[in-house]
C-alpha cells in the first residue's frame, strides 16, 4: 500500500459469501459439499487467492473461513477470488469491507522517519537498555527515528524491523534520549501505566492508541488473521472493529494494564467506522527477549 510523506495509509480489506454444492447425477438430488479442514481452506487461499485488498480468519464460534475483500477487488481479482472460495461451499463466507485494506502509520505518540509520520507502540527494555516498539512497515522505512516532525530531535535507531510476513519494529533509544516511560498516552492529558504483555482474545474489550485518531477503543472479531496488503502480506494478526486512520501504524493495542498488539492496518475510518488489524506483541517480546516495564 502507498504511504503518504508524514501520513501512513490503511489498506482495506472486504469478504463476500458463496455456496457451492456437489451434485451426483442429473436426476438426483444435490448433495452435501465435500468437508474441508480450516488448514486445508486457508492454505489454498494462500497459494491461490493471495490478491491484495484481501484477508481471512477462521470464526472460533462457526468454524467458518471468512474471506475479506476490499473495493480494490473487482473483475478479474472478484471472480479469482469467488472462484476458490466457491469450492468450498458454505464452509467460506464472503465479507465486504469498505474502503481500502492498507497499512497505518503514532504508546500512541507520533514518531517521525524518512518523512513519514508514524505511532509508537510500547516502549520495552533489556536490562538496562532501552528501545521502542512499532509498526515493521514503518521500521522498514528509515533507520533513524524522531520525536518531531523537522526531525531535529533523534529517539533512536533500528535495531530490527519485519515487514511482510510480520509487522513489527524495534528501535534501541539513543543514549541522549532519557524519557521512556512505561506507559501509553491516552490523548486526555493521562496514561495508562503498562505492567504486563499477554495474547488476546476473541470478545477482549480493548484500546488503541495513536497520533492520529487518539484513544479509541472496541473489541476483539477474530485471531490469526491472514492480511494481503499491496506490499506483501501478513499473518497471525488479531481482527478488531476499532477504528484508526493514517498515521496510526505501530501505535499500541492494550487491556488496561496489559500490551497486546501494534498496529498493523485494516479498512474504514473514524467517522463511519472500520476494521484493524493489530501485530501481537508477545511475539515481538520473545523475538528480541525484550519486555515491557
Amino acid at each position: 500500500m502507498r504511504i503518504r510523506p508524514l501520513v501512513a495509509l490503511l489498506a482495506t480489506a472486504g469478504l463476500a459469501t458463496t455456496t457451492a454444492l456437489l451434485s451426483t447425477q442429473a436426476s438426483a438430488a444435490p448433495g452435501p459439499a465435500a468437508v474441508a479442514s480450516a488448514s486445508t481452506i486457508t492454505s489454498t487461499l494462500a497459494k491461490e487467492a493471495s490478491i491484495p485488498g484481501t484477508a481471512w480468519m477462521t470464526d472460533e464460534k462457526t468454524g467458518r473461513i471468512i474471506v475479506s475483500y476490499d473495493d480494490t477487488v473487482t473483475g478479474g481479482k472478484f471472480e479469482a477470488l469467488n472462484a476458490v472460495t466457491k469450492r468450498f461451499g458454505g464452509q467460506v463466507t464472503l465479507e465486504k469491507l469498505p474502503g481500502v485494506l492498507s497499512k497505518r502509520i503514532s504508546g500512541g505518540q507520533a514518531i517521525y522517519g524518512g518523512g513519514y509520520r508514524c505511532s509508537l507502540g510500547f516502549n520495552v527494555r533489556s536490562g538496562s537498555t532501552y528501545y521502542f516498539l512499532t509498526a515493521g512497515h514503518c521500521t522498514n522505512l528509515s533507520s533513524t527515528w524522531y520525536s518531531n516532525s523537522s526531525q531535529s530531535t533523534v529517539l533512536g535507531t533500528r535495531y530490527g524491523t519485519s515487514f511482510p510476513g510480520n509487522d513489527y519494529g524495534i528501535v534501541r533509544y539513543s543514549s541522549s534520549f532519557t524519557n521512556h516511560p512505561g506507559n501509553v498516552y491516552l490523548y486526555n492529558g493521562s496514561y495508562q501505566d503498562i505492567t504486563s504483555a499477554g495474547n488476546a482474545y476473541v470478545g477482549q474489550a480493548v484500546k488503541r492508541s495513536g497520533s492520529t485518531t487518539g484513544l479509541r477503543s472496541g473489541s476483539v472479531t477474530g485471531l490469526n488473521a491472514t492480511v494481503n496488503y499491496a506490499e506483501g502480506t501478513v499473518t497471525g494478526l488479531i481482527r478488531t472493529n476499532v477504528c484508526a486512520e493514517g498515521g496510526d501504524s505501530g501505535g499500541a493495542l492494550f487491556a488496561g494494564s496489559v500490551a497486546l498488539g501494534l498496529t498493523s492496518g485494516g479498512s474504514g475510518n473514524c467517522s463511519s467506522g472500520g476494521t484493524t488489524f493489530f501485530q501481537p506483541v508477545t511475539e515481538v517480546l520473545s523475538r528480541y527477549g525484550v519486555s515491557v516495564y
